[in-house]
């Protein structure tokens, strides 16, 4: 289905111009790939993937077609959540390089069109940061305790947490301390793992901190920031109780003390007169992008008023099941919600923190698993906004199941023991295992030195998917994601925009058009297990198989779980 691309007569680069210039924000339509920077390129051969190695793979994601590159965070940290807890928000921890390395990545990347987003942790510090080091060593009434959330235990000699909350990780929410005379003390708010206390965000330092931090990287020519936790920064005045058990049950469904409280929007805006600071063409604009788990993508929009953030995550999207109703609802209420706001849809299947979605919408049939990924990432690249790609996707990659206990690194597994965190299982790190390059044996040129395994072990079946098996291969998985892209780049009614038009479709699959004056665009997308015949809307430009004919006469049949596109 990729080689049709070739015969197609596509909009010339006026045309491309004019698609642009109608739509301003180069972040309204833009594609951008996660780099989660352990699991992508190795240079120096130790195992674990760098700044250097990212450097080296910049060509790859140029050529992919990709027009951004989010890196989950590089700083300095004791990797008790792998970078997620970090100890200097100004220095590049030494497993992935120096701030030379950093300066040089953007630089690199901005010379082949490639704009940089770095993760930004503002919910949490490690347990190493100098800040905690020094609240603990000075002991209750210290002024650096108001930076975090201290509080006296209850109970006769404050043996008990101070609230029920639950941490995301699993067990209580709180840690004790020890005094500096070694006597039991104060307890501190952990969301997350116990090396992650929370930041007070009622702090004025802290808030100075993150005005400085966002400069510093901003200065080193970052093109914006992806907001860790950005829906937890405000605690409910009191940190009053919940209630109830089993909390996890409850995110993405309901405003809970900890979590999308509405005090984070003043923050927000405060962030945004920043950003501002650095110019507000749209064409060179620094943005902010929110990872805000809230109950409604009505919710979400909130982050994105016009003087708040530029993007939030879609995770009400990514959650959707393989099915047309589901997909098609949520669809139409992601963009209903952000058209009020002005801001763009975005659109994501994977990431860092996720099954892939190749193994998440399969049934554990690897042929049936792959095709549904291909066809849901083609109709995720035809709707109206941005998109993000995360590391892997393209070659097809699924989720390592099996990897054993001692080499698991997740927080979330050790904690919880294997059992269901956040839905995950303790499998956030089948999700994070090293990109497969080149070569017949692992680790499959992840390390370009001749050093030792990978600090996660890829599967021997992986040789297959590497991105050197699939270059050149019209039907791979990856030539699939190179020719959609272009396609995306190139066809004027592709890319942003705000609305779709629905048209009538066979029950369990979906069809849209999407129009300009330039050119009309449809997508249908089969989301059931057998053929469907519809009727030919227009020139075939893509499928997401190889099984759609090529010359459609008046009535077209789509293979199950597939999905294409058309130019009209």
């Amino acid at each position: 289905m990729t080689q049709h691309l070739a015969a197609l007569n596509l909009p010339t680069a006026e045309a491309v111009a004019a698609r642009a210039a109608r739509t301003p924000g180069w972040w309204r339509d833009a594609v951008i790939y996660q780099v989660y920077p352990r699991s992508f390129a190795d240079a120096d051969g130790d195992g674990m993937g760098d700044l250097k190695g990212i450097r080296s793979r910049l060509l790859y994601l140029r050529d992919l077609g990709v027009d951004a590159v989010w890196l989950s965070p590089f700083y300095s940290s004791p990797q008790a959540d792998a970078g997620y807890d970090v100890a200097d928000y100004r220095v590049v921890d030494p497993m992935f390089g120096d701030l030379d390395d950093a300066r040089e990545l953007i630089t690199d990347a901005h010379r082949l069109g490639l704009r940089v987003i770095v993760d930004i942790v503002p919910n949490h510090a490690s347990d190493q940061h100098v800040w905690f080091r020094q609240a603990l060593r000075e002991g209750p009434g210290s002024p650096l305790r108001s930076r975090f959330h201290f509080r006296p235990g209850l109970g006769a000699e404050g043996e008990l947490p101070p609230n029920d909350w639950e941490s995301i990780f699993g067990g209580p929410a709180w840690t004790r301390t020890a005094n500096p005379d070694g006597a039991p003390g104060e307890w501190y708010l952990h969301l997350f793992a116990p090396q992650q206390p929370d930041f007070n965000w009622d702090s004025e330092a802290v808030k100075d901190e993150f005005h400085t931090v966002l400069r510093f990287w901003l200065d080193l020519g970052a093109d914006g920031f992806r907001i860790d936790v950005a829906h937890g920064l405000v605690k409910a005045a009191g940190l009053p109780d919940l209630g109830i058990h089993d909390q996890l049950r409850l995110l993405g469904n309901d405003v809970l003390p900890f979590f999308d409280q509405d005090g984070v929007h003043e923050i927000y805006r405060d962030w945004r007169r920043i950003l501002d600071e650095y110019g507000t063409d749209p064409d060179t604009r620094r943005i902010a992008v929110a990872e805000a788990w809230t109950p409604t993508v009505e919710r979400t929009a909130l982050y994105l008023r016009r003087d708040e953030l530029q993007q939030a995550f879609n995770f009400q999207y990514l959650g959707t099941a393989w099915a047309a109703e589901p997909l098609r609802a949520v669809i139409d209420a992601s963009l209903d919600s952000m058209r009020p706001v002005g801001a763009p849809a975005t659109w994501v299947l994977s990431n860092h923190d996720v099954v892939r979605h190749l193994t998440r919408f399969g049934g554990g049939d690897r042929e049936q698993d792959l095709r549904r990924a291909r066809a849901a990432t083609l109709l995720m690249l035809a709707l109206p906004g941005s998109a993000y790609v995360y590391q892997g996707e393209e070659l097809g990659l699924p989720e390592v199941r099996d990897l054993s206990d001692a080499v698991r690194q997740d927080p979330a597994f050790r904690r919880a023991r294997g059992t269901d965190a956040e839905g995950q299982e303790g499998m956030r790190d089948g999700c994070r295992v090293p990109l497969p390059w080149s070569g017949q044996s692992a680790p499959y040129g992840f390390n370009s030195t001749d050093g030792g395994p990978s600090w996660l072990p890829q599967p021997a079946e992986w040789a297959k998917l590497s991105v050197e098996a699939q270059s050149g291969d019209g039907s791979s998985t990856l030539e699939l994601y190179r020719r959609a892209l272009a396609v995306r780049r190139a066809h004027p009614a592709l890319g942003a925009g705000d609305a779709v038009d629905w048209l009538d479709a066979p029950e369990g699959v979906i069809s849209f058009r999407r129009s300009t004056s330039d050119g009309v665009f449809v997508c249908t997308a089969n989301t059931t297990a057998a053929p469907v015949t519809i009727p030919t809307p227009g020139q075939l430009l893509l499928g997401s198989t190889e099984a759609v004919p090529a010359q459609a006469g008046p009535q077209t049949v789509l293979p199950a779980d597939s999905t294409v596109w058309w130019s009209c």
